[in-house]
């Protein structure tokens, strides 16, 4: 018998909806820390639905609880940006050859990059950036894959707004979205898988280049 995910209380959503885009706008930084009392002032809430917020939160890898330091925003580095897009590189690729095989609308990418494009600010570029490559992967026809990716989406989208708030390289991915969602509408699902691959593959190697061995490694 298959379970039924809890829902979670209107208040406890808002809150955490509200905290999430803070973090993935860089409103709030990694590293900083989230104090209940403060958020609970902030939303008009008691502090019941601002804790429930941060555990989930947790879960999704954005906020880290400590029973010292309380609770912050995760730090990002680079073995934790490398992990997360390793398992990006892994499956959303071969999510977006299926989406394509199975000849799956993909309006809805089109539709996140037009708003992408017309953003006039970096936060809702980020936002748009993380529809498109979602509408990417979820008609892959695999809903156990879908998830999987869903799970890392925050943790990357992370990455991506601490990457660009050193390197706004976002007209360079724009037009990699541009040429991976050309090649998926015409048909092309080895071409588009490819091309996101080296797109994702490019990004993590920029933002987090791996270090240069040491002599007595060569």
């Amino acid at each position: 018998m298959t379970s039924v995910p809890t829902p979670i209380p209107s208040r406890t959503q808002y809150v955490l909806d509200a905290i999430k885009h803070r973090i993935l706008t860089g409103r709030l930084t990694p590293g900083q820390a989230l104090v209940e009392t403060e958020l609970a002032a902030q939303f008009g809430v008691s502090k019941t639905p601002v804790r429930e917020a941060l555990k989930t939160l947790a879960g999704t890898g954005l906020v880290v609880m400590s029973q010292y330091k309380g609770v912050t925003v995760r730090m990002v580095d680079a073995d934790m940006a490398r992990e997360v897009y390793d398992v990006r590189l892994l499956l959303e690729p071969e999510a977006l050859r299926r989406a394509v095989t199975k000849g799956a609308s993909l309006d809805a990418a089109r539709s996140a990059l037009t708003r992408a494009d017309d953003a006039t600010d970096t936060a809702e570029r980020s936002l748009a950036n993380r529809e498109f490559h979602r509408a990417l992967y979820l008609p892959c026809g695999n809903p156990l894959l879908a998830r999987m990716l869903d799970q890392v989406r925050d943790q990357a989208a992370l990455v991506s707004a601490v990457a660009w708030a050193t390197d706004p390289s976002w007209e360079r991915e724009a037009a990699e979205h541009r040429e991976i969602l050309r090649l998926a509408l015409d048909g092309d699902a080895d071409g588009a898988a490819a091309a996101l691959h080296a797109h994702i593959a490019s990004f993590v190697g920029r933002a987090f280049p791996e270090p240069l061995p040491t002599e007595g490694e060569q």
